[in-house]
């Protein structure tokens, strides 16, 4: 199904159009593209390390073509999910805390003093 594609390549080649920026920055914005990228990797392998230890609690031996044509089922496809989503939560904490202190910021701190003076 794959054979024949340069993967290389393929993950070489120019989208069309401008790269979109978040940061004034640009280095940060390749530092996140690059982080998201690996993030997305170390995702994938957990899922296939999640393969490997499913099929070996059922089998006890499996082989690569086990590994390839291994499908979860609801149950495990659930349990896949929510590890996904809280890996992906912990991932982006660190934006997730900028948000909510953009959304609801701290009062400046002669306000907290003024208020413990009284």
């Amino acid at each position: 199904m794959t054979e024949g594609i340069d993967w290389i390549a393929r993950a070489g080649a120019k989208p069309k159009g401008r790269r979109p920026a978040f940061f004034d920055d640009p280095a940060v914005d390749r530092l996140l593209s690059l982080t998201m990228a690996v993030v997305g990797e170390v995702s994938v392998l957990r899922e296939r390390l999640d393969t490997v230890e499913r099929l070996l609690d059922a089998k006890g031996t499996i082989s690569r073509a086990d590994i390839e044509a291994y499908a979860p089922d609801r149950t495990a496809g659930e349990e896949r999910g929510e590890m996904t989503r809280a890996y992906i939560a912990r991932v982006m904490r660190g934006f997730q805390q900028e948000v909510e202190a953009l959304e609801n910021p701290d009062p400046p701190i002669m306000d907290w003093v003024e208020k413990f003076s009284k």
